[in-house]
This record gives C-alpha cells, structure tokens and sequence, in this order.
C-alpha cells in the first residue's frame, strides 16, 4: 500500500478516546502519531531533498524520504511510525530526531515514547505534597505572584499574590485546582489570558510531555479524555501532538481592578522532585506593571474577592 493512502488509526481522531487498556494512553498510538505529525510538518526542500513536482496527496516527506535522511530502511523506520519501538537503539533515535529537526523537548519525548519506562503493575499515581518549607517560602514571596505546579497541570499552592493576580484557588475543590481545566473550562481565563490561543497551546503541550513522560497515568488519561469531550478547542491542539516544556517567558494578563499586566516567568524544576515546579511572576521594575502589583499586594485579600476569576467549576 502506497504510505501517503496508510489508514489513520483510531488515536489519531480528536474524537477518539486517549485511553488505553491499561487505563493510560496508549503508548504505540502515541508513538505512531507523533512521527507521523512531525513528518507531515517537512516539505522536501526544508531538508535539501529535491521535490520533482509529484502530487502530494498529502503535505510532508513520504517515508522512504524520512528513512533515507535518518540512514535506515525504511522497513525499519516502518516499524517504529506503526508503534513499534521496540530495540530500537538511541542511535536510531537519534539519527530520526535530527532528520525531523525535533527541539530538545520533542527529541525526549520520541525517547520517552519508544522506550518508555517500566512501570509496576497497578501502580496508582502517588498524590503529591508540598513541602512545608517550600509553602513557607511562598507566603515571605509577598511582592512576587507565585505557585507550585505538579503532574497534569495540576496547582499544588500558591501564595497570596497568585491568588490576587489569577484568582482564589483555594475557593475550588481541590480537583479542580487545574490548570488545564481552569483555561480550557472557565470563560473567565479566556479573559483573563490576553494571548488565550498562546496559552492553550502551550497547556496542551505540557500535558502532552507529562503523557510521554508517565502513559500509564490513568489520572491523566481521565483528564485528557474530560477535556476532549468537553472543549473543541483542546481536541484540535490534542490531536496536533506539538509537545514543550514549561520554562520562562512573558505573559499578558487583563487584570479586572488594574487592567492589562506584562509579567514575565521563570520555572524552577525541583532537585529533589523534578515533577513539581516552582513558577514565578514578576514585572520589570518601575513599570506601570509593577505599580500594579504593588496595589494588588496592598489590597490583599480584598483583591482576591474582587478578582474571583476561579471559584467557578465549569
């Protein structure tokens, strides 16, 4: 069968579910879709290989030119795009990653997906906690908004100024403190976010890293699958398998009491668990940002009730 007519398996639908047999994401599937979205995104003349003017049935490199850029055949490089990752070496992985020019982060998560790490059977995700020292440095953080993420977006704590700037957490049931859920369902962060397309785009493909890191996650999968059923949006970005790690940059609020805010952030990995995050907020000194911040603090708690942008569970 000619590889641009190869059947597109069920995983690849928006619609599909995520989950696999053993209540996680199916890691073949995962496998299979990531290599075929990041093929798809190469046109012959991005990597020097002449384009003759055949018709394309659809855009991207065709296998056999995929197999020829990464030196395998392209039987082998076959296997690996149905699912099949199995001894398969790093050097392979390698070779593949240069020639579909993947960043660092979806270079490991290709090696997470082919050579994902045995897990326990019938594992159940550990609930995680916070240390109390690390919640005692967030309360003295009291001109910086700043939280603690974890596994699936989920928002561990936060201090005084988070809860002022993104709103009061602490008002939702603990299930719901998530970050993919808060921007994917409750309107009020698609006012909140002036870069709304931005952002789910990037919350997406931190999920996406979090289920080539652990696809076994049932927890996880659940999420997924809630989101896809209830928002059309995430199931486009879903099925666009874009994955990224969280690390810094600048983001644009539309405060409700001060209005627009230009914050930059930093993500600060943990050593001692490199699954939750630190992340800080924080506006150059001096700017009409910073001014706002500084009311915020001053207003304190009366700032948290005026903004309630969270306590709604949607």
């Amino acid at each position: 069968m000619d590889e641009q007519t190869d059947p597109v398996p069920a995983s690849a639908s928006p619609t599909a579910s995520p989950a696999g047999r053993s209540g996680g994401l199916d890691p073949r599937a995962e496998l299979s879709e990531f290599l075929r979205t990041r093929r798809a995104r190469l046109k012959p003349e991005d990597v020097g290989l002449p384009d003759f003017g055949r018709h394309r049935r659809v855009p991207g490199l065709r296998r056999e030119e995929l197999a020829q850029l990464a030196g395998v055949s392209v039987a082998y490089y076959t296997r690996l795009e149905q699912g099949n990752g199995r001894n398969v070496s790093a050097e392979v992985l390698d070779s593949i990653a240069r020639a579909l020019r993947l960043t660092g982060a979806e270079h490991s998560h290709l090696v997470h997906l082919a050579k994902p790490k045995q897990q326990k059977r019938k594992q159940q995700p550990r609930t995680q906690q916070t240390r109390a020292t690390l919640r005692q440095l967030l309360d003295t953080m009291d001109t910086v908004p700043a939280y603690v993420a974890g596994r699936r977006s989920d928002i561990l704590a936060w201090n005084r100024m988070a809860a002022a700037v993104f709103g009061d957490w602490g008002a939702l049931p603990p299930q719901e403190r998530n970050w993919a859920r808060l921007v994917f369902l409750n309107p009020d962060y698609r006012e909140l976010f002036v870069e709304w397309d931005q952002k789910t785009s990037d919350m997406v493909s931190f999920l996406r890293w979090d289920a080539g890191c652990h696809p076994d996650d049932p927890r996880l999968a659940a999420l997924v699958g809630e989101l896809s059923v209830k928002s059309e949006e995430f199931r486009r970005l879903w099925a666009a398998h874009d994955v990224k790690e969280k690390s810094h940059g600048v983001k644009h609020i539309r405060h409700p009491l001060v209005g627009e805010l230009t914050l930059s952030f930093e993500t600060f990995r943990l050593v001692d668990d490199s699954e939750q995050q630190l992340v800080t907020y924080h506006a150059e000194p001096g700017s009409p940002s910073a001014e706002a911040l500084r009311l915020l603090g001053s207003w304190g708690a009366d700032a948290r009730r005026a903004t309630d942008v969270s306590p709604r569970s949607h």
